[in-house]
């Protein structure tokens, strides 16, 4: 059955599609405890994948953030629940994996369901960043189709550090030769909290992060978490002054910061001073997700549950935005002459869209989306570089 790209022609294919592995069917909590699922769930040692020379050693023609690497690809955090969901997605050949963005303390998942198909009314299936759109409100329903795109309504959750730093410390020693774990964290912004203590909270889950041993770590300031709908990235000041904090407490570990779509090539240049051009990030990452009104068929509210009628917006959807931004970083970097690396996300459903946001500037590529339905998508990106 053929899926027509965007609108509400598109239809669901369940014959092409496989299993995803975060199975959208059941909660945030049954998929941490009983996943993953589809192809990742039968994946053991035995069907790791490699590439090998001719001499049979793996081979590591890449390198991220002083990092060796068989491909500059794998899965930013997100679906990426805890290590049995590392260990399958190194194992089928993603080679870079970011563990699930963790906090300072436990925090719930916002209600299910949290995935939905998402279909944008442009004949493309592209979703325009604060375009009307958005704010008229977009499609979505259970039709998961291909090209896919999906919500992100989880409200970044996380288990206690109890649980999460030896589970993470587990997924690193995990990893295979030429494949990197990332482990990703967030501030926690709670009731009475004055900006110090906002920061406290950023350098003290860093450190928390810094015990597992991981070689790079994430800092993600692209969800609303500075108020309902506002953006930490929206603040370049503060984010500076975050990653300065951060940086005096992790020393020589890597810091990549993970963005939103800013459209202004201002707002990102004063983002780029405070974080890149003084040498306290090593790495940008962009984009998470676009946020978008979602409606049902009848147009009512899509997620259900209080301050919910936005979510995030992610997979083919958002592919365009991710590749702007991307080759807007890669432009500012060379006219300033700085020295940073940057991962590109956004809508990596294929080969080929790899391949763009390599020649976009991308140093790495990661697919969140693409993955969870194309469990293969790591080995044909492999193949496509040798």
């Amino acid at each position: 059955m053929s899926i027509q790209s965007g609108g509400v022609n598109q239809q669901s294919d369940e014959g092409a599609a496989d299993q995803p592995f975060y199975d959208v069917k059941r909660s945030y909590e049954r998929n941490y405890a009983e996943g993953p699922f589809g192809a990742f769930a039968q994946a053991d040692a035995s069907s790791r994948q490699t590439v090998t020379p001719s001499g049979g050693a793996v081979d590591t023609p890449f390198s991220f953030l002083g990092q060796p690497l068989r491909t500059p690809f794998g899965i930013p955090a997100g679906p990426l629940l805890n290590s049995a969901f590392t260990d399958a997605a190194f194992r089928m050949g993603f080679d870079i994996c970011v563990y699930k963005t963790v906090r300072s303390r436990a925090w719930a998942c916002n209600p299910f369901p949290n995935v939905l198909a998402v279909h944008p009314a442009a004949e493309d299936g592209f979703l325009e960043p604060g375009g009307t759109e958005s704010d008229e409100g977009v499609l979505a329903d259970d039709r998961y189709g291909r090209p896919i795109s999906i919500s992100n309504s989880f409200g970044v959750p996380s288990r206690d550090p109890d649980v999460w730093q030896p589970d993470m410390q587990q997924a690193i020693a995990h990893a295979g030769p030429g494949q990197l774990l990332i482990g990703s964290f967030q501030g926690s912004r709670v009731s009475g909290m004055d900006t110090a203590a906002y920061i406290r909270d950023h350098v003290d889950t860093a450190a928390l992060l810094q015990e597992t041993g991981a070689k790079v770590i994430e800092m993600n300031t692209s969800c609303p978490n500075e108020g309902k709908h506002r953006l930490l990235c929206d603040d370049p000041q503060l984010v500076g002054r975050i990653c300065e904090a951060v940086k005096n407490e992790i020393g020589d570990i890597p810091l990549i910061v993970k963005l939103a779509y800013i459209p202004d090539d201002r707002a990102l240049d004063r983002i780029i001073e405070a974080t890149v051009a003084h040498g306290v990030v090593q790495g940008l990452a962009a984009i998470n997700t676009i946020s978008a009104k979602l409606v049902d068929a009848r147009g009512n509210q899509a997620l259900p549950g209080e301050g919910r009628d936005r979510s995030g917006v992610c997979g083919n959807a958002i592919r365009p935005s991710g590749l702007d931004m991307v080759r807007r970083l890669d432009g500012m970097r060379s006219r300033r002459d700085l020295d940073f690396s940057i991962v590109g996300v956004g809508g990596v459903l294929d080969a080929q869209d790899f391949a763009e946001y390599r020649q976009a500037g991308a140093d790495a590529v990661m697919s969140a989306t693409g993955a969870m339905w194309d469990p293969d998508l790591g080995s044909k990106i492999a193949r496509s570089l040798r």
